[in-house]
């Protein structure tokens, strides 16, 4: 399997994460936080850790191989 497939997971979390935390920032209610926004910010949370997980896997299974 190609690296470009291998690194497909990371980079489509890592943008859904990035959409959303840049979202949340320009929204005009930043100081007044919702539980809406908490959920939202979690979520992003959730995806940027996706992202390192799946990087971490990648250059770990790299140098075993």
């Amino acid at each position: 399997m190609s690296n470009r497939r291998k690194l497909a997971p990371f980079w489509v979390s890592l943008l859904f994460g990035l959409i959303s935390f840049f979202n949340i920032v320009g929204n005009p209610r930043f100081a007044t936080f919702r539980a809406s926004d908490v959920v939202h910010l979690i979520a992003t949370g959730m995806c940027f850790g996706v992202a390192l997980a799946t990087l971490v896997v990648f250059f770990r299974g790299s140098r075993s191989s």
